[in-house]
């Protein structure tokens, strides 16, 4: 029955362990809570205390809101007094009696609980030894041994059983005690906390509380009414604005822009990440007077791109993207690729980076001044009465030149010759094409390009290192490299005058205008002896060739010298057995004048090297000449001598046979006589002798 007792204590005591751990977690919540809500509270005071020091940039001094702020931080300070007081209460007469219960009276059951398990268990160990003790006589050493084992252990299960039992007793009076006393003290503090609070809660608090509550009536109902008004201006813009949240909007509805001078918007550039590859980035791009900014999302101010005075502008192709473009910088050492979103931006950025590059923004109109110039340029396609008033209207007066040299580097600045009395229709036919590709409408029937025609497909090296085979400019002397942009080319009817070249220069810039041609074919024009040799700059293949013979006329432009030009003349054409003239213009890095420079040496070197080569010849055919003259006067003196050396070989014959016959007779009378003086003897040995 004992046991059984204790086992339903004990199990009461468990369920009274559970519960009130569950219960000091509440409390303790309750308490955190509360710390929390007073520490918060003072940090909401302080804040609103330092809202006078703080700076907000659409803000300004209000100091009537600043006053209610501290109204309102001196009460809600003194709130945060009570709360404070409020947690000191609870931790107090709360947390205090049920932590009490938890850490010293639970814990206290738990371990008398275990010192009578280890009792019990001691006292069945002494007890079975007892048991054990044989009926013969043993050592009675050992039978006192476990009798005195018997006795302690019974006592101390005895003692140790009175102390639990009392102390599983007393727990029943504990719990109620921890139950009640914590929830009296959380009572009796809310009502200090309460207490406290209604005599801070004054008639002149609550009179201000209703005034700041009227204040925010009224600010709502002013938000109310502007953001009624903010989305009838919502609704307007959407349907406004429907047509611009297309990417490409139709040029039709939206035609560009061309007289800006200032320009802002996204675009992309392309950075090179390697020989090959190469990645785009999308930045804000704006201009700046004559700069080109740029500005990446999250940067405080944008950050200079390139000068663009005096800059070129042009379409580009790019295999992976549309509507892209190139700025070069004046001379040439810095470029950008950039892409527009649209067709109208595309032809707008263009536009406003070349009324920049001519300067425009610098007037006082500069917009009115656009506007004007392109309206020119519109107009100037319309033929004017006479080739002097077109061409005054295009070039100021220029100081007379030599007449000289189309071989030389200063024609290339021309001279004023009597055209005066020319007419437009003696420069260029009327109605001529133009031809804005990189290939020449009549290249085909030119007979240098002809035969340079199975070369276009071959790679060219520049510098002449190329290996195998040498092309004919790799022996030239003179070989210069400058970066051109092909224009257009025309036909014309005279190149007796860089006038020619200064029409067409006006012809094709204003028919480019006209027509919204922006693309420009960029490519390496090579100057040697023999040729103009136009090579790709990417895998350097020989787009075009121009006999250096055939250049007959060059010529840059007086005011902008990134323009030059040249006119080819080669025999056959539109109409066969007559020369025709070509006149190509192209666009450099503001190097001009000295590609014509460059164009002139070379046609000097040639006129030299080909006087060298008549003098080689002249000189080559008198050595010919000289040299059978000395072979047919060895020959003659071969024949004397031949005659000669017969004539006395035949003298030495005679001689020889005349003198061989009177031998013979003297020889046969001495012999005859010594025989006869030798006798028989003498003569035997005479004919062995002999």
């Amino acid at each position: 029955q004992t046991r059984s007792l204790l086992g339903v204590f004990e199990e009461d005591a468990a369920a009274i362990s559970s519960y009130i751990n569950q219960l000091f977690q509440a409390m303790h919540r309750i308490y955190d809570a509360q710390n929390e809500l007073s520490a918060a509270t003072h940090l909401t005071s302080k804040l609103l205390k330092e809202y006078e020091k703080q700076r907000f940039p659409l803000g300004g001094d209000d100091e009537v809101m600043t006053s209610t702020l501290q109204q309102f931080a001196k009460v809600i300070d003194e709130l945060s007094s009570c709360h404070a007081v409020l947690s000191t209460q609870l931790a107090d007469a709360m947390m205090f009696p049920i932590t009490q219960f938890k850490e010293r009276d639970l814990k206290e059951i738990l371990t008398l609980k275990e010192v009578f398990q280890i009792a019990s268990n001691d006292h069945d160990a002494a007890t079975t030894r007892y048991s054990r003790l044989s009926k013969r006589k043993e050592n009675e050493k050992i039978k006192a041994e476990v009798t005195e084992d018997v006795y302690t252990s019974r006592k101390k299960q005895h003692q140790t059983m009175m102390h639990y039992f009392c102390a599983l007793n007393t727990l029943q009076y504990k719990k109620k005690i921890s139950l009640l006393e914590p929830l009296l003290g959380y009572m009796q503090a809310q009502i200090s906390f309460f207490k406290m609070g209604s005599e801070n809660l004054t008639e002149q608090l609550e009179e201000f509380l209703t005034n700041i509550g009227t204040s925010v009536q009224n600010v709502r109902r002013e938000m109310d009414c502007e953001v009624e008004n903010m989305q009838q201006t919502i609704e307007d813009l959407e349907v406004a604005s429907d047509p611009l949240y297309l990417p490409d909007p139709d040029p039709l509805k939206f035609p560009a822009h061309r007289n800006l001078t200032r320009k802002a918007g996204y675009l992309n550039t392309r950075n090179k990440t390697g020989l090959v590859s190469s990645s785009w980035e999308r930045q804000f791009y704006f201009t700046q007077g004559g700069n080109l900014m740029s500005q990446a999302r999250g940067d405080v101010a944008g950050g200079l791109v390139m000068d663009i005075d005096n800059c070129s502008v042009m379409a580009v192709d790019c295999e992976d993207r549309r509507y892209c473009f190139q700025i070069t910088s004046f001379d040439g050492k810095k470029s950008s690729i950039l892409q527009a979103e649209s067709k109208k931006d595309y032809e707008e950025w263009i536009c406003t980076i070349n009324n920049i590059s001519k300067q425009i923004y610098l007037s006082e109109n500069p917009e009115e001044i656009a506007a004007r110039v392109n309206q020119s340029a519109l107009e100037a396609v319309t033929p004017s009465p006479s080739f002097q008033q077109r061409h005054e209207s295009m070039r100021p007066a220029v100081q007379s030149r030599p007449p000289a040299a189309r071989t030389s580097s200063t024609g290339s600045l021309g001279s004023d010759s009597a055209l005066s009395a020319l007419s437009l229709d003696s420069l260029v036919a009327p109605d001529t094409p133009i031809q804005f590709d990189i290939i020449s409408p009549v290249s085909e029937d030119l007979p240098g390009q002809a035969k340079s025609s199975g070369q276009s497909g071959r790679r060219t090296n520049p510098f002449g290192e190329s290996g195998g085979s040498k092309p004919e400019t790799e022996d030239s002397i003179l070989h210069q490299l400058f970066i051109v942009r092909f224009l257009g080319s025309m036909e014309v009817k005279s190149d007796e005058s860089p006038d020619v070249v200064y029409e067409t220069m006006r012809q094709i810039l204003a028919a480019r205008a006209i027509h919204n041609v922006f693309r420009m074919t960029e490519s390496h024009l090579l100057v040697t002896c023999d040729c103009l040799r136009l090579i790709d700059p990417q895998t350097q293949v020989t787009r075009l060739q121009f006999p250096l013979p055939n250049v007959v006329l060059y010529a840059t432009h007086q005011e902008n010298k990134r323009l030059f030009g040249f006119v080819l003349r080669t025999s056959g054409g539109r109409v066969e057995s007559r020369q025709t003239s070509i006149c190509y213009i192209f666009e450099s890095n503001n190097e001009g004048e000295k590609i014509c420079d460059s164009v002139g040496l070379a046609k000097q070197i040639a006129f030299h090297a080909e006087l060298d080569r008549k003098a080689s010849e002249k000189q080559k055919e008198i050595d010919r000449v000289k040299e059978k003259q000395q072979k047919e006067l060895n020959k003659q003196k071969q024949i004397e001598k031949d005659l000669e050396e017969q004539s006395r070989l035949i003298a030495a014959s005679s001689r020889s046979n005349q003198s061989s016959t009177d031998g013979q007779f003297v020889v046969v009378s001495s012999s005859q006589s010594e025989d006869s003086d030798l006798g028989e003897d003498g003569k035997k040995k005479r004919e062995s002798e002999a």
